[in-house]
């Protein structure tokens, strides 16, 4: 009898068939898994725009005149960060703070975010705007702190909250579907994101290292391993079907 190498039985194709339908949903599971960080970012706004800044509130020196924002909200890269809402206009935000001799303005637009950004718990506060006059020389962050006290930093200097919102946490990591997954404060990243009273700098949003000492680094989950391996024992049983039924 001549065996025809190849050849698959119904059950064989059923197999088959079974595999290349659940190889989707494993993967569809492993970017379910895709973490962001809760987060204060900060913007300079560029003509009508906001740009995402490359200083840090404590490093950057605003000119009289200049327009700067806050947001808070999870994000997992600083290009795609939620941008700062509402109106965006010196004239209109410092309209009731006249020029004066010795200092500048600087128009402060401030974010709380979203219900579904806020941690558990928290509900976050009415958006505001603020004309901020401080000395010519003074940093963001020191204007930030003029019209927006308490603020709050981690001891890596990053910016954690801005009138006392929120209450804890500081640039922790979230699983995909938005609950905590770690509360550590994160490390050095991409872009410059944060500063402190004391003139130091955070330099970076949120990153991996951030969960560390969670033990979550929003990767691939144990699920999702023994999905994987699902996969390899019902592809060498298929392999095998078709090789006996050859």
């Amino acid at each position: 009898m001549i065996r025809r190498a190849g050849r698959v039985g119904g059950s064989g194709r059923a197999v088959v068939l079974f595999l290349a339908a659940l190889l989707p949903l494993l993967a569809g599971a492993g970017q379910a898994q895709a973490a962001g960080y809760r987060y204060w970012s900060f913007w300079d706004l560029d003509g009508d725009r906001w740009t995402y800044a490359t200083q840090g509130p404590s490093g950057a020196r605003p000119a009289d005149g200049d327009v700067q924002g806050f947001r808070f909200a999870v994000s997992e890269e600083s290009d795609n960060s939620a941008q700062p809402r509402g109106a965006a206009d010196f004239a209109g935000i410092c309209a009731k703070t006249p020029a004066k001799d010795g200092s500048k303005r600087v128009a402060l637009v401030i974010d709380f975010g979203t219900a579904e950004d806020a941690p558990s718990g928290e509900t976050p506060l009415a958006n505001r705007t603020a004309c901020a006059r401080v000395a010519p020389d003074a940093s963001t962050a020191e204007a930030l702190a003029s019209v927006a006290e308490p603020l709050r930093y981690d001891n890596s200097a990053l910016l954690c909250a801005i009138a006392g919102y929120p209450e804890r946490g500081c640039g922790e990591q979230v699983s995909g579907t938005g609950t905590e997954s770690g509360t550590g404060a994160s490390a050095p990243g991409k872009e410059t994101e944060g500063g402190s009273e004391d003139g130091s700098e955070k330099t970076g949003s949120p990153d991996s290292s951030a969960s560390g000492e969670s033990g979550d680094d929003g990767g691939p989950s144990l699920g999702l391993f023994a999905g994987v391996a699902v996969v390899a024992l019902l592809g060498v049983a298929a392999f095998w079907q078709v090789r006996r039924r050859g």
